[in-house]
């Protein structure tokens, strides 16, 4: 269950909505046999590898290896939250979202504190345009090297120095105040008389990915502290998800392939000056895995510039161990290191923008992050050298499956003299997924288990030849649980299609097993892929002890496969 919402109703939800309409609002389908294709949303491709099964609910693209299910799509390619897409695919087969399994939820309705937060913007705007002290604010964004063009792009307003500009431009009633309060812009004192947040500031809209004002950030104009203020955390405003200047960016550029990661808002404008349009901010924080996942959803490479002192590598080494969960195949991290005494403000001006846009300007992810460990170490002994493979397994196991996670092994070994191949075993070994108490971890190749669970999720159906999976319940195989539990499920469950079944482990300590089966798909009607299964359920009944029973479809499919073996 995600959230407040039944995860009865999130499979009825997908039972009744239809992912080929879906996804057809977004980009053209086109019928090719069964299924449908598209050029895929989340890569840059010429030939088509986005295919959508109505049959299984479910889409895959055989370039970047993105699928999921219909809420998946509305996740990943329209930026909404899991609850908002759940909305989104409700309202279009008129269903109303529950808080349980008994009442609706209440729909909270966040657009008085939308329409507050668009009227002050037009506020602050204004104010930069009309205000008898406009020069001042004027006169820095000269200072600063900014175009009335891109000011305008990026929304730079005004705040006036007064305590009440914008209460007074607003309606003064209780409930204009209590939206204002509630959107961050005004601070109340505890005589109940409210002041205004931003006071002799330059700011700065922040937008949500849907081109919403959620937050403001303001600089001082002159002395005074703090040097810039952000908005507090509100209902339509986390910082830990917003990043300064996507919105923009993804206007500018909708098929952006790498996006540069920086500290504050002058950063992002000013490269934007620049002819740099690919800048982002992080919101007065370290680059969270929430902010990163959306980076990756909307470009392939994100790049971390930091500053090249102390700090800056401290701050690039987080951001390091953020990303390494989040990289697979067809994802890229890297970092560029900025002199000490600049910022990317003041390093574009100095430098010029080729310097954020040559590739030899990027450090890979890989690279500093061995030559980090190799620092660590004295790699001309045995023991400095056992000890560099003991400081990259923490980091190593955090990385998917993938040629990524397998190339940076085999470049360890040979930093480290040993055979890549046992130290492949070993970091596997080391790498393991969440799995039921009840199961014995263990490394190693895709088990027999893995396997079957791999052909249930592509085939449900398959679950019904299943007779017994209590025999096979109790064994210590890495995810048997798991591959009961399926098998259980489907078979209460005969119409169930795959997109239902996967969000059926959204949320749960098997959902990283279930999406990892996923990323190759599966011959859905290929006759081999279905006896393969069956005899998987077979070996483990047997290896359980218990004499191999089997229904007459499996004994049919395994007397075909003896007589042509």
């Amino acid at each position: 269950m995600a959230g407040r919402i039944p995860q009865t109703f999130i499979d009825d939800l997908l039972n009744r909505v239809d992912i080929v309409d879906i996804i057809d609002n977004d980009l053209p389908l086109k019928k090719t046999g069964r299924d449908y294709q598209a050029l895929c949303p989340f890569h840059n491709e010429k030939t088509p590898s986005f295919t959508v099964s109505q049959e299984k609910q479910f889409y895959h693209c055989f370039g970047c290896g993105a699928h999921g299910s219909a809420l998946v799509f509305l996740l990943n390619h329209r930026g909404l939250s899991f609850v908002e897409a759940v909305e989104e695919a409700a309202r279009g087969v008129g269903l109303e979202v529950p808080n349980d399994g008994r009442t609706a939820a209440p729909k909270t309705d966040y657009s008085p504190l939308y329409e507050v937060l668009a009227r002050t913007q037009q506020f602050f705007v204004q104010q930069l345009k009309d205000h008898p002290d406009r020069d001042r604010a004027v006169n820095y964004l000269k200072s600063r090297g900014l175009s009335g063009e891109v000011a305008k792009r990026f929304g730079i307003g005004f705040a006036p120095d007064s305590w009440d500009a914008l209460i007074k431009a607003h309606r003064t009633d209780d409930q204009a105040q209590q939206n204002l309060a509630k959107a961050g812009l005004v601070i109340a004192k505890d005589n109940d008389k409210c002041y205004d947040r931003f006071r002799d500031r330059i700011t700065f809209p922040i937008y949500d990915r849907r081109g919403r004002v959620v937050a403001f950030g303001g600089r001082i104009i002159d002395k005074g502290e703090p040097k810039y203020l952000n908005s507090p955390e509100t209902a339509v405003f986390h910082k830990r998800r917003e990043l300064y200047g996507l919105y923009q960016l993804r206007q500018f550029d909708s098929n952006v392939v790498r996006i540069l990661v920086v500290e504050g808002y002058m950063d992002v404008i000013a490269l934007a000056q620049y002819g740099v349009n690919n800048a982002v901010a992080t919101l007065g924080t370290a680059t969270t895995s929430e902010q990163l996942e959306t980076l990756f959803r909307t470009a392939p490479e994100v790049i971390f510039c930091f500053d090249g002192d102390a700090a800056g590598g401290r701050a690039a080494w987080r951001a390091l161990e953020t990303a390494l969960p989040l990289i697979r195949d067809g994802r890229r991290a890297g970092f560029i290191f900025i002199p000490q005494g600049h910022d990317p403000d003041s390093y574009v001006r100095e430098i010029g923008p080729d310097v954020f846009t040559r590739t030899e300007s990027i450090k890979p992810l890989s690279e500093f992050l061995l030559d980090k460990l190799a620092g660590k170490t004295n790699l001309g002994s045995i023991d400095g050298r056992a000890r560099f493979t003991d400081l990259a397994k923490p980091m190593v196991v955090k990385i998917p499956p993938g040629s990524f996670r397998q190339l940076l092994i085999q470049r360890i070994a040979e930093i480290a003299q040993l055979d890549p191949l046992v130290l492949s075993n070993s970091y596997s070994n080391r790498r393991r997924p969440r799995a039921p108490a009840r199961a014995q971890r263990r490394g190693g190749p895709p088990s027999i288990v893995n396997r079957a669970v791999k052909r249930l999720l592509f085939d449900p159906k398959l679950a019904a030849h299943v007779l017994d999976t209590q025999s096979i319940a109790d064994l210590p195989e890495e995810n048997v649980g798991l591959l009961a539990d399926i098998v259980e499920f489907c078979r209460d469950h005969p119409h169930i299609t795959t997109g239902t079944l996967v969000e059926r482990y959204r949320g749960t300590e098997h959902e990283a097993v279930v999406a990892e089966q996923l990323e190759t798909p599966l011959e859905l009607d290929s006759e081999a892929e279905s006896i393969e299964f069956l005899q998987a359920i077979d070996s483990l009944r047997r290896k359980a002890g218990h004499t191999s029973v089997l229904t007459r479809a499996e004994a049919e499919m395994r007397r075909r496969t003896e007589d042509t073996g």
